[in-house]
């Protein structure tokens, strides 16, 4: 039982520094130039993958077998839609469409996870992810009236909520493939692989339908942001939910999404602390509730499961 609770604590902390890593990803990608999607996620998996071949390079399970290649593709092409998804859309949605949309991925997540058989169907866990959607959609109203924006839904929305869906789908897939044995049990590893097929898949479609001449137009401060993007938004963000993937559920480990508002929140008032109001408080308070309620909900598992070893 102490290694579990050591276990889940550890994968939940590394979910609250992943949460702040995609919080913080969402203002760095709106600085980029308006460059190819495609081939600038290919690019920022490939820095990806060189900041995780030091950790990866030795382990025994490196190499992957056939039955894990189908799984790392698609686990891959779920990654490259999802980030090719958000730069896209970040030159044609607003920042807060984008954060109002990316709360859906923890339901999309559980959803998804009941029909694989790695979600248990029960009342509580949607109970807290409705409960998290409701603080994060407070949150990204408050900022609506802080920042005079305005809901709404368009193309650049259209392309980022399918890639919220395969968000959603990636720790699904993982969970599978672990659970069946089909996958190493390196998080590295699966990081590496699923970044590494994923970013071959979008690099050859980028070269097929994208003017990837384009490139040579980026400048010094897109290098030094994909650089970070590629080593803090992917590399890292990436082996956290991999390593929580292995002792948590989808529909858990997504959750952490909902801290995102909440990261932009804080973002805002370093930016402009006159706009600190009352207007956070709701979205705010249901986000951390929901964050504290699945705290002590993956604990219960855990306890039961002792309390059932003893009696028998």
């Amino acid at each position: 039982m102490t290694i579990e609770r050591s276990s889940a604590r550890g994968a939940h902390l590394g979910l609250l520094a992943w949460s702040v890593l995609v919080g913080l990803s969402f203002p760095a990608v709106g600085l980029l130039s308006e460059l190819p999607p495609l081939s600038l996620t290919a690019l920022r998996f490939a820095i990806a993958c060189l900041g995780l071949w030091g950790l990866v390079r030795r382990a025994p399970d490196f190499w992957p077998g056939w039955r894990a290649l189908p799984w790392f593709a698609a686990m891959g092409l779920c990654l490259a839609g999802f980030f090719g998804a958000m730069f896209w859309a970040a030159h044609h949605a607003t920042a807060l469409s984008m954060a109002t949309l990316y709360v859906s991925v923890p339901l999309l997540a559980y959803g998804m996870g009941l029909g694989f058989g790695v979600e248990r169907l029960c009342w509580q866990l949607p109970a807290i992810l409705a409960l998290g959607a409701v603080g994060a959609l407070g949150l990204a109203a408050a900022e609506a009236l802080q920042r005079g924006g305005q809901w709404q839904l368009g193309m650049g929305e259209a392309v980022f909520f399918l890639g919220c869906v395969c968000s959603a789908l990636y720790p699904v897939l993982s969970r599978r493939g672990l659970v069946s044995g089909r996958l190493p049990a390196s998080a590295a590893v699966r990081t590496f692989w699923s970044l590494g097929l994923g970013g071959l898949l979008i690099g050859a479609l980028g070269l097929a339908v994208e003017p990837v001449g384009r490139l040579a137009a980026m400048t010094w401060r897109d290098g030094l942001l994909i650089v970070y993007l590629g080593l803090c938004s992917s590399a890292l963000t990436f082996w956290l939910m991999q390593r929580a993937t292995a002792v948590l559920g989808p529909g858990t480990v997504t959750a952490y999404g909902y801290l995102v508002p909440f990261v932009s929140m804080l973002l805002l008032f370093l930016e402009s602390p006159s706009r600190i109001g009352w207007v956070w408080l709701p979205g705010s308070a249901l986000v951390l509730l929901a964050i504290v309620l699945l705290l002590v909900q993956s604990s219960a598992p855990a306890e039961s499961a002792s309390g059932a070893r003893r009696d028998g």
